[in-house]
């Protein structure tokens, strides 16, 4: 059954638009909570809630993470880069999953994949320093098949699948699936899963999806979860946390029966 890990950043990046700079916003009575919004979430029917610690702590902070994994009920996915200090934090906390991510200083949201390939070495110590904390390990990369591989050479559990260029090509044409390019879009997406399936590892997506493009990528076979944050939070601000999450899991669940 396909699962939705429900990324809440960006609630916390409407704490820090009213307390910016605070090491800990919460001593101010700052709100909104990131932790509330977990339980919102949950009782949407999230089946995670996924929180990414940027180095420059830009929404996210160290005590949401903390709390979060104290009372959190569901699954609580950390992304992170594969820095030092990120491992430690993680190893500390204790996080169900750690995804590892690139990560850019000037960047709104991650953009592109991790390369995985190109830092082997790297890779393999970080994924088994995390192992060592008892977590599930996953790597968030572009649909590129040599990228799969050196995941699985270097020992990931999990798999997500970047799925901005899909959602691109989705929103440039409409949705239309008889144009080639949005068709090559999900197909690439597609032939990823099934190699990250074949290498005996996880498969999972996420970026950019919304309402109106996600159902072609909950359908593809062998998915196990999406990681949606950006337009579940949107769709809150008129419908409440929610009921946006259970509509998306509606829309998922609907189209993974199919």
């Amino acid at each position: 059954m396909i699962q939705l890990g429900v990324n809440i950043d960006h609630v916390a990046t409407l704490r820090q638009a009213r307390y910016p700079g605070a090491a800990d916003p919460m001593n101010s009575g700052s709100e909104p909570d990131p932790v509330r919004a977990a339980h919102e979430a949950e009782l949407g029917g999230a089946d995670g809630i996924t929180v990414h610690l940027r180095e420059d702590r830009r929404h996210i902070c160290d005590r949401d993470v903390e709390m979060l994994r104290r009372l959190v009920r569901v699954k609580l996915n950390l992304e992170m880069a594969a820095t030092d200090e990120m491992i430690a934090i993680a190893c500390k906390t204790g996080p169900h999953t750690s995804m590892l991510v690139p990560e850019g200083r000037e960047e709104v949201t991650t953009e592109g994949g991790l390369n995985v390939a190109g830092q082997m070495d790297r890779m393999r110590d970080v994924v088994a320093r995390l192992k060592e904390g008892d977590m599930i390990v996953s790597a968030f990369i572009d649909p590129d098949p040599r990228q799969v591989a050196a995941c699985a050479e270097a020992g990931f559990d999990v798999c997500e699948v970047h799925t901005g260029p899909y959602a691109h090509a989705f929103m440039m044409h409409g949705g239309d699936m008889r144009r080639k390019e949005l068709v090559q879009q999900l197909k690439l997406v597609e032939d990823a899963g099934s190699a990250i399936l074949d290498a005996g590892m996880r498969f999972n997506a996420g970026h950019a999806l919304n309402y109106h493009n996600v159902q072609p990528i909950a359908a593809l076979p062998g998915i196990d979860e999406l990681h949606i944050g950006h337009s579940i939070v949107c769709r809150s601000v008129f419908v409440g946390l929610r009921q946006s999450v259970a509509d998306m899991k509606a829309l998922m669940m609907s189209a993974a029966r199919r």
